[in-house]
């Protein structure tokens, strides 16, 4: 049987249970404006009062209509809603109810609700459904706006945690004004932003949105003067409102001429409190009038607590980055010294997060003799006490290397000291003494990275140097001296662990693509030095700063080689008393200065004769002394070597003669043999031995 849409009985249909009607229930329904209907399942009919009627727009009599002729009077989508609750209580002999939609004559749409229940016969069949009907068109009008502000509170809900959530990701300044700017606003759709500080009575624009320049330019670091609406929200440290062009005119008039040029017609100004004071302004403005209600106006300064928090937290980190920058650079060299024959370039770039400030550093140190050393480190750690351990070493390892003492003994005693402090920290540290006449660097590495070297072909390779414990592990280390040359032109790179490695990078890759940034065509920009170009393009190729996780330090050292391309026909070098591996090393810087020279056949010779002139000097006296070899070249004439050993020593060498078994005093002897000439000389304090050597053809 096919179940009509419920209807209103007819008030008048009498009581089938045999209770009589009560006198007030007719008076009461018709003051409410309820309707009433009864449905006769059996014959399908639909009675309903005059009320019920009009109710659902079907004339302003009573009704007498078919199941069928009813719903077709229902909007199309709520009609078979009404038949499926309908039919199920009369499947249950229960009770329904609904909202509906009818549509009028005239095409409108009216809201209806009713509510019904099943009766049955004395066979417990359903028989007919009775109930009322009422005017739900004011109703659903207010649980749709209920809804619809339900839904507003519920986006502005999670519009304020977006929004606590962004801002609070927003590290610097310039953050909290980039999201400030870019908050949409649901429900509240503003057509400008302003967020400014506000500093010794000046407010200092740091973002803004929907406003050209010269509108906000004049406030720029402007005097905040009284009688402006900002003016009052800093003071009182209350939000302003101003609804309207006139509200604004009415109660700002010296403020009014300026402001009226930017065509709004609404403001917010809404003070940023931290603390208990006043540390900025947002102002948020439209377009057109609008008078901002409760839950705006809460929404607003809700808004504007967070960006005050965040924002005074901004400012607190942006001034700790520039201390811990300005702490940075003096702990750095301001310059690097420039040194003739080679070209040097640094660069230095903090961590992404962090105070910014670490234990890494560079220098690069004038020596004796025109050398220079070159250091990079990297002490434990990221924090202030890191850069003043940092800054210790360096000036300690400075004095050390300044000092003349070989590499070696540099990196040892460095080691010491960093142990002497007692801080709980070490360092890693690649120390270079670069002989500038020959280009022989002499490394010595302490637990950090191996240097990398460009050669004057664009090719690049890592270097391998002998490495030792980190310094301050132990005070007793040792270190071992790696030699190696670079022919003009070539180029040594080195840099902290920053550069290379990374929780998504290993050492191994990261070497690897130091070595492809090292390597390659260089194209100087603006006609700047090669090398510089080089130092841009490696760091271009790190991490952004923002995901980097430690500092980078890389130091770049070119040897040009001496003017002409040819090397320094002189070496000097001094020699520390009883420093005896030191001789090692002066013998291969010898041989690489004759090779270049031109005078190889005289190496053999020069290198046997040198050792014992100098083994004898550091041996036998209780000074330094000071090695110089010297080629000549005279018109004409074959190439001529002289190699000198001075030290402050008034004891002459005394030429002996000894016997078979003898395991020493045969220095002299080799000398006279060898050497063209020989001699000794006084030199105020001390003396001065010298042999010279004839190379067989002109080089």
């Amino acid at each position: 049987m096919s179940v009509p849409a419920v209807l209103p009985a007819p008030a008048h249909q009498p009581n089938r249970s045999g209770d009589s009607t009560p006198e007030w229930l007719e008076p009461a329904m018709a003051a409410n404006g309820i309707g009433s209907f009864e449905w006769d399942i059996r014959r399908d009919l639909i009675e309903a009062d005059q009320r019920a009627a009009a109710i659902i727009g079907a004339g302003e009599s009573n009704l007498s209509i078919g199941s069928e002729a009813f719903l077709a009077l229902l909007h199309p989508e709520d009609a078979p809603v009404v038949r499926r609750r309908v039919e199920r209580a009369v499947a249950e002999l229960g009770q329904c109810g609904a909202y509906y939609r009818t549509v009028l004559p005239d095409g409108t749409l009216h809201a209806v609700r009713f509510r019904g229940r099943v009766l049955a016969d004395a066979f417990g069949r359903p028989s007919r459904m009775v109930g009322f009907v009422w005017d739900a068109t004011a109703e659903l009008h207010k649980r749709a706006d209920a809804g619809r502000l339900a839904r507003l509170r519920e986006d502005r809900s999670r519009f304020i945690k977006e929004a606590a959530r962004a801002l609070s990701e927003a590290v610097t300044v310039r953050d909290v004004a980039r999201v400030f700017t870019e908050l949409p606003l649901p429900g509240l759709p503003p057509d400008g932003l302003i967020l400014a500080a506000y500093e010794t009575g000046r407010l200092q624009i740091l973002g803004a949105s929907g406003y050209a320049a010269e509108d906000v330019g004049p406030y720029d670091r402007a005097p905040l003067e009284s009688h402006q609406p900002s003016a009052e929200a800093i003071r009182s440290r209350l939000p302003v409102f101003l609804a309207s062009r006139a509200e604004y005119q009415e109660r700002y008039p010296q403020a009014w001429t300026r402001a009226s040029v930017t065509g709004r017609s609404a403001w917010a100004f809404l003070p940023l409190v931290a603390s208990g004071r006043a540390i900025g302004l947002c102002v948020v403005s439209f377009d057109e009038a609008r008078e901002l209600d409760a839950d705006e106006r809460t929404l607003l300064s809700t808004l504007g607590g967070l960006v005050a928090q965040s924002l005074a937290r901004a400012r607190l980190h942006d001034a700790e980055h520039e201390l811990a920058a300005g702490l940075q650079r003096v702990m750095l060299p301001r310059t690097v010294p420039a040194v003739s024959g080679v070209t040097t370039a640094v660069r230095y770039l903090p961590a992404g997060s962090g105070l910014q400030i670490g234990g890494d550093w560079y220098d690069v140190v004038p020596l004796p003799g025109g050398h220079v050393g070159l250091v990079i480190g990297d002490v434990q750690g990221h924090d202030v006490h890191a850069a003043g351990i940092m800054g210790q070493l360096r000036i300690a390892l400075r004095a050390y290397a300044a000092e003349g003492h070989p590499p070696a003994a540099v990196m040892a005693r460095a080691s010491r000291f960093l142990a002497d402090l007692d801080t709980d920290h070490f360092a890693t540290c690649t120390y270079a003494e670069v002989n500038v006449d020959y280009g022989v660097v002499y490394a010595v590495r302490a637990g950090h990275l191996d240097p990398v070297v460009r050669r004057a072909d664009g090719s690049s390779a890592v270097q391998n140097v002998v490495g030792g414990l980190p310094l301050g592990i132990s005070a007793d280390q040792e270190y071992q001296v790696t030699r190696f040359s670079l022919d003009p032109g070539e180029t040594v790179v080195l840099c902290t662990d920053g550069l290379v490695e990374s929780r998504a990078m290993d050492l191994d890759t990261g070497m690897s693509r130091l070595c492809a940034s090292v390597a390659g065509e260089l194209e100087p920009v603006g006609g700047g030095d090669p090398i510089e170009a080089l130092a841009d393009r490696i760091t271009s190729r790190a991490a952004d700063s923002a995901e980097r996780e430690d500092d980078i330090a890389l130091l770049l050292l070119r040897w040009d080689g001496p003017e002409g391309g040819l090397a320094a026909q002189q070496l000097r070098r001094r020699i520390g008393q009883a420093d005896l591996a030191r001789v090692a090393e002066l013998r291969g810087e010898l041989r690489d200065a004759l090779r270049r020279w031109g005078v190889a056949e005289l190496i053999d010779t020069a290198e046997l004769l040198t050792s014992e002139l100098v083994t004898n000097a550091i041996r036998h006296t209780d000074r330094d002394a000071m090695f110089t070899a010297r080629l000549y070249r005279e018109d004409r004439r074959e190439p001529r070597l002289r190699i000198e050993v001075e030290d402050e020593s008034d004891l002459w060498p005394k030429r002996r003669t000894p016997g078979e078994q003898a395991s020493s005093g045969r220095g002299l002897m080799l000398v006279e043999a060898l050497a063209d000439g020989w001699g000794v000389e006084p030199r105020g304090t001390g003396k001065r031995m010298w042999f010279e050597l004839t190379a067989g053809e002109a080089a």
